[in-house]
């Protein structure tokens, strides 16, 4: 039994038998109604459902198979070490138990393993050999689950196949006899003549009752179910029509007296046809579904089963699951790299485009870190493992695009209102036709007023709008990871396009984050050995890029640093210490200008830095201003590409710094940024965002460090650089794995795509039904006598879901803004 607590992400299942909006709402009801749950939320297009509360999962499988909907399960064999007693199997039962999401757990002493049986897509084989292990057990997976999601896909893209093979087998003989005559000139004749009109609807009778009660069985078996617990779904419209055709035929055959002669005919072939169609439409929804999470598909198979571990002075190939972190993994040229790990020998290339969406290999030495499921280029590398499981970047990465393929959009909620009364509208609709027919019709009333009637539960189609949507997230957000964007949060794929201003931070986002020491004036010559000594000293306890700068110049002097005392950083401002009895002062002019030191000695000097585009820092010691230092970053390759593309977006774009305003309006200029707010000290950042969108703005904010975190939480939209640090990337909407800025350019292009491709799909699934439902009716019959064939009627209503796929798909082929970079741009030095 597993127990959500009200901070838990919510327990994620699969559900079987979805197939319209309507299942969508039956199974968010089901599931609500459950004891302790307090969110529902399901996905069509993924046939998932996230649970948030305290229900337990054999309750939710209880209720979602009571409702015809079952969650689909996995049973798992662990292989279980180090049980010595029944005590020992009591314990591993109730810690496998209290996972999330299992229904139950068996565990044998004898053979040493246990049997685990819970929801598909609330846990994993690994993650619950983990729990065991972690509770003193070793355990580890002895076999796989017994079908995965791709293999579930094609066994129920198959069974559609065979369904709609045989219905079509089946339908053939009757749509021929029925509908011959259309194709052949005196086809009623040859019928009666050879085999009888009588004998022709028996045979029409046997074959259609075996196309309804064999292969579309599924309609009949959920439909009226559904029915007669007052949530009728799409089933319920196929059944009530196909059965409305089916039964006035037999009345028509078997007990013709009851009705008026202009009225007795059949309509077998109707009813045959149009579980053909519907059934031949779900295959092909089926198999483009399939496809809408090839973008997980592709990210699952970067890593390699196997690796090449060192252990215990020996060196044997193992299955990627059995890697403990600390192992030694070796990797051959051309080899994925198995887990996250750091170089501790050797030296290569490393393809990480398929993670990051950067073309360029990046290079490996010792003390670089790797990430699992990149490929090795020429050279062999050996590497500690620092993260395995699910733990490693790529699970994570796995994980975050699975949130968001499964996220609802606020738009997604104006769908939901609609189709919680789409159906039982379309059987009043049904219901009224029938009777303006009955009353209002030509003869043969009866016949014409069925016919009608039929049409109009047939041709609405709530499986287009349940669709529309969530395939639309799934193939955006997969193909976003593919270009190495990853939206941490569902909602960001739909507010991200409907920012107009974009606020950039400068430092590790639009510039390299790695400063050099390009200029030192000395108020005293020939002293810039000793300064830059001082200088290097106190900054050698300061994480600053900037600090790094200094105290790399110093060391490819050779200078001998001194010790220090009562060392203090001032964030914001630069940093203080005592360096052999003298306080010695390095920071911004602010900080020099709040400790009483005069610049005006340097102060020439320091204005042609800034406006040289490089950031002018003061040095000071007892109490005397004795340098100014220049340093540089250098801009980004892709940072002139990224703004002009965001430009073409008509996005405004602001950089925000802490630097002095002239060396924050140069690189301005040098990359065509619209407006510049500079000397924001880290806490400021939060104001100045929120300044910025005072005017009504909708503020993207990019950024990478630990000081941009509250502004990248405080934006409307948060992007985070993903060579930044972890908390920036925690407090973000949207994290770009790549250090590239045209990553927020892909970004932006891949939600006004998404967003764009939804509107359509809406547009698609609504408008055919306000269109062509009228048209079932009979709206056109009084003007020029169309009335609508229910087999017509099926055929839209099968392709309308292919078609709202299928233009989902063209998601895939978006391009990427981040192509091969040219040649580094830095500023002058």
């Amino acid at each position: 039994m597993v127990q959500q607590s009200s901070e838990s992400p919510g327990l994620k299942l699969e559900v079987d038998g979805m197939s319209c909006a309507s299942c969508v709402k039956r199974v968010e009801d089901t599931l609500a109604s459950v004891a302790g749950v307090t969110e529902a939320s399901v996905n069509l297009a993924s046939e998932t459902a996230l649970v948030n509360g305290t229900a337990a999962a054999p309750e939710l499988a209880a209720a979602l198979h009571s409702a015809g909907y079952p969650a689909r399960t996995v049973t798992v064999r662990l292989q279980v070490r180090e049980m010595t007693c029944a005590s020992c199997v009591s314990r591993v039962e109730k810690v496998l138990a209290r996972a999330p999401g299992v229904l139950q757990a068996s565990v044998n002493l004898v053979d040493e393993t246990a049997d685990v049986t819970y929801f598909r897509g609330a846990t994993g084989p690994a993650e619950l050999a983990a729990i065991a292990t972690a509770a003193g057990y070793a355990a580890q997976v002895t076999s796989h689950e017994q079908s995965d999601r791709d293999d579930n896909k094609a066994a129920e893209a198959s069974s559609l196949a065979r369904r709609t093979w045989l219905a079509l087998i089946l339908t053939m003989p009757v749509f021929i006899l029925e509908m011959g005559a259309h194709l052949i000139p005196s086809w009623e004749q040859v019928i009666a003549r050879n085999i009888g009109t009588t004998n022709s609807w028996l045979i029409q009778f046997a074959l259609t009752t075996l196309v309804m009660v064999w292969p579309g069985q599924v309609f009949l078996r959920k439909g009226i179910p559904a029915l007669f617990k007052g949530m009728p779904d799409m089933n319920s419209l196929v059944a009530i029509g196909t059965l409305a055709a089916w039964s006035f035929s037999c009345v028509a055959l078997f007990w013709p007296d009851l009705l008026p002669a202009a009225s007795r005919a059949v309509y077998f072939e109707a009813a045959a046809v149009i579980i053909t169609l519907i059934l031949l439409g779900r295959y092909l929804e089926s198999r483009a579904k399939g496809r809408t999470g090839e973008a997980i598909r592709k990210l699952i198979g970067l890593q390699p089963k196997t690796a090449r571990i060192e252990r215990n002075g020996e060196t044997t190939d193992l299955a990627v699951e059995q890697i403990v972190i600390g192992d030694i993994v070796q990797v051959r040229p051309g080899e994925r790299i198995a887990v996250d790990g750091t170089v501790i020998d050797g030296s290569s290339y490393v393809d990480e485009s398929m993670l990051s969406g950067e073309p360029a290999p990046a290079q490996k030495q010792t003390g670089a870190e790797l990430t699992g499921g990149t490929i090795n280029g020429t050279g062999t590398l050996r590497f500690e493992a620092t993260r395995v499981g699910a733990d490693t970047t790529l699970a994570q990465i796995v994980r975050m695009v699975e949130q968001a393929q499964g996220a609802r959009l606020p738009i997604q909620d104006v769908v939901n209102k609609v189709t919680a009364w789409f159906v039982p509208a379309v059987l009043a609709i049904a219901a009224l036709t029938l009777g303006l027919w009955l009353w209002l019709g030509p003869q043969p009333v009866l016949s014409n007023a069925l016919i009608a009637c039929v049409s109009v539960l047939i041709i609405a189609c709530p499986c287009a709008m349940g669709l529309a949507t969530p395939t639309s997230i799934m193939v955006g957000t997969g193909r976003a990871a593919e270009l190495g964007v990853l939206f941490r949060k569902g909602s960001a794929l739909q507010t991200l396009q409907e920012a107009t201003l974009v606020a950039v931070d400068k430092t590790g986002t639009l510039t390299a984050g790695q400063p050099t020491l390009t200029d030192l004036h000395v108020s005293e010559p020939g002293s810039e050995d000793e300064v830059l000594r001082l200088v290097a000293a106190v900054e050698a306890k300061s994480e600053h890029p900037i600090a790094h700068a200094l105290v790399r110049a110093a060391g490819e002097r050779r200078l001998e640093l001194p010790p220090i005392t009562d060392f203090e950083s001032i964030t914001g401002y630069g940093i203080r210490a005592i360096v052999s009895g003298q306080q010695v002062l390095v920071g911004a002019d602010r900080f020099m200008t709040r400790n009483g030191i005069d610049l005006d000695t340097l102060q020439e000097q320091a204005e042609q830095l800034a406006s040289a585009g490089r950031t002018p820092l003061y040095a000071a010691v007892g109490g005397d201003l004795v340098a100014v230092i220049g340093v540089a970053d250098p801009i980004k390759p892709g940072s002139r590409k990224a703004i002009s593309a965001l430009h073409e977006m008509g996005l405004k774009i602001t950089m925000i710094t802490g630097d002095n305003s002239a060396t924050a309006n140069h690189i301005a200029a040098q990359l065509g940024i619209d407006q510049v707010v500079a000397e924001v000290l880290p806490e400021g950042k939060v104001d100045a965002v929120n300044e910025l969108r005072s005017g009504g703005e909708k503020l993207a904010f990019v950024g990478d460090g630990i000081n941009d975190a509250p502004a990248l939480a405080s934006a409307d939209i948060g992007i985070a650089i993903g060579t930044g640090t972890d908390i920036a990337i925690e407090s973000a909407d949207v994290v770009l794995r790549s250090g590239d800025l045209r990553g927020v350019a892909n970004a932006f292009e891949i939600s006004r795509k998404t967003m764009r491709n939804i509107s359509q799909n809406l547009f698609w699934a609504f408008g055919y039904n306000a269109l062509l439902i009228p048209v079932a009716a009979g709206a056109l019959y009084p003007f020029n006598g169309t009335v609508l064939s229910p087999m017509l009627a099926a055929g839209a209503m099968a392709l309308s879901s292919v078609c709202v796929v299928s233009n989902a798909l063209r998601l895939r082929r978006v391009k990427a803004h981040l192509e091969e970079p040219g040649q580094s741009s830095t500023q002058p030095g």
